[in-house]
Parts: structure tokens; C-alpha cells; sequence
């Protein structure tokens, strides 16, 4: 029978590091007891108080006790295997890769570990390893839109020359609006991050209304331009176009990306248009906004403000999305554009 030894002596950062592990939400669960079960140990816990808390034996207390002596934390993580016991014979393994890549028996739309093992009677976790080492992941679902644009080659290729082969005394700008920015409030607080802790926001929220914003990107610099507003219409557009307009020389050549919109193809914009003789449009290809580089930096702004963004009111939100644009811009790098067969291609826009 196993007694209880001499508490273990931790250093200060020994303990931060084990309390740390104990209160993981992430580290496998075998680790996290290991690391609680020291700390337990650090403190004189009895062996007996800890084959019940723990659920182990003494020699399994005594193992892991002897290993942190010698190795310290370290010592608490699985030792390397050698992986002689993972071998799988070649035929068995393209067995399980062909039928992974054919439709499962109905009704079920995908492949699992254990419904595949059930098949070819091995276990869950050969089907899983041999997925991994192939890069298979039945359960993940991804879409896409194809582009029924006719002309998709020719608008593609007029707006990527623009991002690869720029006129030299020209201004190229991706245009676009983020609509309906809602300006949500949180009933609760916010509970910060802590060690094995995500931030966490309560689920219930108030609606305070909501904002459009309407952003240029220079391609060059990557410098925004950007204008909150209310409603989201032709008329908007084209006073956010002016305001474009006027950050550049009064004869340099602009030209602007944007998508399909029907608010940015009115007779109000094209009115604007004759009067600017100077600003040229490109139009993205039908379904194909990827190819605007705005959609980058909402994206960015989305991640960065949007997403866990408190707002107390609509006032509020406004004043937030024009700090981070003047944040943004204090730092801006241009997006690297990389394509694959520009000379096959890409025609180029240099004068």
C-alpha cells in the first residue's frame, strides 16, 4: 500500500504553467488530470483522497509523481511512440481512401470514421489516421458560385491587369459598400479572457439600427476612403464617389472596380460618369466580387471590429468604423494579387 510522500516543491512558474494546464479547455484530458493531479500532490494531498478524486491507483500516482521529479513538467506530456503499431497494409489503405471518395450507402450524405470502420470492420481510429495522413475531411462542406458571365474571361482579366500592370499616372480604386451593419448593444457584461477561458458574450442583445458603409481601397497603397450612411442608395453611391474624386489630382486619371450592383449602374451614376471623363468603371464579372479587393478589407474589418464589436448606438458604431479606417490607414500595405498565366492571359494596362 502506497502512503502519501513529502508534498511536491513547485517554482512559481511550475505552478502558473500546471494551473494553466489544469484549467484547459483544450489540452487533452489526460494531460489536464496529470497536471491536476501534481498540483494536488504539491499541496499534501493524501493518496488516499487522491485514488478518489482522480479515479487511479496508487501505482499510476506514484508513476507520474516519479516522472515530474525527474522531468518536471515536461515529463507529464505521452512519451513519442514509434509508430510500429500504426502500420496498415498498402491494399487495406487504398481501400479506405477509394471508398471514402464514393458516395455513402443512403440515406446519409457523408462518410464518418465510424460508419466507414463499420463497413470495412476496422476500427474508428485506423479509418482517422489514414484520413489525416491523406488530407480527407468527409465532414467539412465548402461552397462556391460559379460565374455564368459569358464574358467572365475578358472582364477578369481587364480588372487583375489593373492590379498587376497599373497605368503609371493613374489612381486605381476597389469601390464597394458594406450594407446593413447592425449597431448591437449586449444586455450582459463581458466576461474576459482567462487562462483556459474564451472571451464570452452574453447571447441576448439590443438592436440600436443600423449603418451602410461605403469604402475605397487604393490598390497602390492600400490607403481607404470610407463614408458611413444611413441608406444605402444610388444617390449615396455617387455623393461617396465625389468624395473619392476629390482626394486626387484634378487631372490624374482614376479608374474604379466595383461589382454588379444595380445601385451602381443608375442613371444617376452614369450621369456622374459623363460629367468625370477622367474616372473609368470596371464592372466585376456576374457572381464574381472576389476579384474586387475591397472585399478583402471588409473582411479584415469584419474580423477586426465587426464580429465582437459592442455598440450603444448608432452614433456609436459610426464613430468605431471611422477609427478603425483612420487606424487602418496610418499602417496600410496594398494586398499582394498573385495570378497564374498572366502572360496567357493578362493584358497589360502600363502607358
Amino acid at each position: 500500500m502506497f502512503t502519501s510522500a513529502q508534498p511536491l516543491v513547485l517554482s512559481p512558474s511550475e505552478r502558473t504553467e500546471l494551473e494553466t494546464m489544469a484549467h484547459s479547455r483544450t489540452l487533452h484530458a489526460a494531460l489536464v488530470q496529470r497536471a491536476q493531479l501534481i498540483l494536488a500532490l504539491a499541496d499534501g494531498t493524501a493518496y488516499a483522497a487522491l485514488r478518489t478524486r482522480f479515479a487511479v491507483s496508487d501505482p499510476t500516482i506514484a508513476r507520474w509523481r516519479q516522472r515530474f521529479v525527474t522531468q518536471r513538467v515536461a515529463g507529464l506530456r505521452d512519451r513519442p511512440r514509434d509508430g510500429r503499431g500504426d502500420r496498415l497494409a498498402p491494399a487495406v489503405e487504398a481501400k479506405i481512401l477509394a471508398l471514402t471518395q464514393q458516395p455513402p450507402p443512403k440515406p446519409y450524405t457523408h462518410w464518418t470514421t465510424r460508419r466507414l470502420a463499420a463497413r470495412l470492420r476496422l476500427s474508428h481510429m485506423t479509418v482517422h489516421r489514414v484520413w489525416q495522413r491523406a488530407g480527407l475531411k468527409p465532414h467539412r462542406l465548402e461552397r462556391y458560385v460559379a460565374s455564368p458571365d459569358p464574358d467572365f474571361e475578358r472582364k477578369a482579366a481587364d480588372i487583375i491587369g489593373l492590379y498587376l500592370n497599373p497605368p503609371t499616372h493613374a489612381a486605381v480604386f476597389c469601390v464597394d459598400e458594406k450594407t446593413a451593419i447592425q449597431a448591437l448593444d449586449r444586455r450582459d457584461p463581458i466576461l474576459p479572457l482567462s487562462p483556459g477561458r474564451a472571451e464570452r458574450h452574453g447571447f441576448e442583445y439590443v438592436r440600436h439600427g443600423t449603418l451602410s458603409l461605403y469604402a475605397a481601397l487604393e490598390v497602390g497603397t492600400g490607403h481607404v476612403e470610407g463614408m458611413p450612411a444611413e441608406r444605402h442608395t444610388s444617390a449615396a453611391f455617387v455623393r461617396f464617389l465625389d468624395h473619392v474624386v476629390a482626394t486626387q489630382g484634378k487631372r490624374r486619371e482614376i479608374h474604379l472596380i466595383c461589382d454588379n450592383l444595380s445601385a451602381h449602374k443608375t442613371q444617376g451614376v452614369q450621369v456622374w460618369l459623363a460629367a468625370h471623363p477622367r474616372v473609368t468603371i470596371h464592372y466585376t464579372p456576374t457572381y464574381a466580387s472576389w476579384l474586387n479587393q475591397i472585399e478583402l478589407w471588409f473582411a479584415k474589418i469584419e474580423r477586426d471590429l465587426l464580429a465582437r464589436g459592442i455598440f450603444t448606438s448608432v452614433a456609436d458604431l459610426r464613430r468605431k468604423l471611422l477609427q478603425y479606417i483612420r487606424a487602418h490607414n496610418t499602417a496600410c500595405q496594398p494586398f499582394v494579387w498573385t495570378y497564374r498565366n498572366v502572360k496567357h492571359r493578362i493584358r497589360a494596362n502600363a502607358t
